[in-house]
């Protein structure tokens, strides 16, 4: 039971990420030790699994899918979601520098700690640092899409969200931003329990989900360093999109009846030499703090 609950939490940690725009819940997963696992769990949904399931053969079901793990990190992830979003739009109104520093921090660190876990650093490792630095820096720079609330976007929205969600460094939130949706799903949606916006979006995640996770459990398998080194590129390249000190920039357009605001970018600038900005920084180094004690509680459990 307690091993259960220790993902559980796990589970909240990666659905409290994915409610951030810039931070990865896949981020979290790689810290916490769990990314393989993860990966290897979501591809075992084969038709082998199809298989047994007709023979009604469910002890050997739950086995081949890790179905004990998978249940405690779902429930960590749609329990944060569902009560992180809540808080998260209180935060973001009052607390915005703050709580972009809280997460400048635990990105930074997360740099670190990542890219601990590459065994051989050679010139390919290196080079895919670099793309995976400038891939995830200049998606920073996109200007979002109109909202669109369609059901084939919507679809859309879930599946390349969810592929973003478990590749660390690549927020899905972020990508629902890019994409015009995060307000309507992360926020309203989540808040209302909207269900017309969250099943489509659900569909389309569970679908991505499944087809994107063969792949990377793929790719992890044979080119290990060389994944851990993009990943980490993507990591320290998001810090561009959570710099604490910048201005929204605001589009106002008309919508029905009324008008409507929508953040179409950023102003990144300096921090000045304030209380407020020492507070923000102590909060940055707070985040560091917090990623350094999720690694040493990772790596006591993996010597367990």
């Amino acid at each position: 039971m307690a091993k259960y609950i220790h993902n559980i939490l796990k589970g909240a940690l990666m659905g409290a990420a994915n409610v951030i725009p810039g931070v990865s819940g896949g981020t979290m997963a790689l810290l916490t030790g769990i990314f393989e696992r993860l990966i290897n769990a979501i591809k075992s949904f084969d038709l082998h699994a199809l298989k047994l399931l007709s023979k009604f053969q469910f002890k050997a079901l739950f086995q081949h899918i890790d179905l004990p793990f998978l249940s405690a990190i779902g429930i960590g992830v749609v329990a944060s979601i569902l009560t992180f979003a809540r808080l998260l739009e209180y935060l973001f109104e009052h607390h915005a520098l703050h709580v972009w520093a809280f997460f400048f921090g635990l990105i930074l660190a997360s740099v670190y700690f990542v890219g601990k876990k590459i065994e051989r650093r050679n010139g390919s490792v290196v080079a895919l640092f670099l793309l995976g630095t400038v891939i995830a820096a200049s998606i920073a720079f996109l200007e979002p899409a109109a909202e669109n609330a369609s059901i084939p976007y919507l679809l859309a929205c879930g599946a390349i969200a969810m592929c973003s969600m478990i590749l660390p460094g690549l927020s899905g939130s972020y990508v629902l931003l890019l994409m015009g949706n995060y307000q309507l799903v992360m926020i309203k949606s989540v808040s209302t329990f909207d269900l017309s916006i969250l099943i489509p979006v659900g569909i389309g995640a569970m679908v991505g989900l499944l087809a994107f996770a063969r792949l990377l459990a793929w790719i992890f398998k044979k080119f290990h360093d060389q994944t851990i080194a993009l990943l980490t590129g993507f990591i320290f390249g998001s810090l561009c999109i959570l710099w604490p000190w910048k201005e929204a920039i605001i589009q106002i357009f008309e919508k029905g009846d009324g008008l409507k605001e929508k953040v179409v970018g950023y102003t990144y600038t300096l921090p000045e030499a304030t209380a407020e900005t020492a507070i923000a920084v102590a909060i940055m180094v707070a985040g560091i703090v917090a990623i350094a004690w999720v690694e040493t509680l990772a790596g006591r459990k993996g010597t367990e």
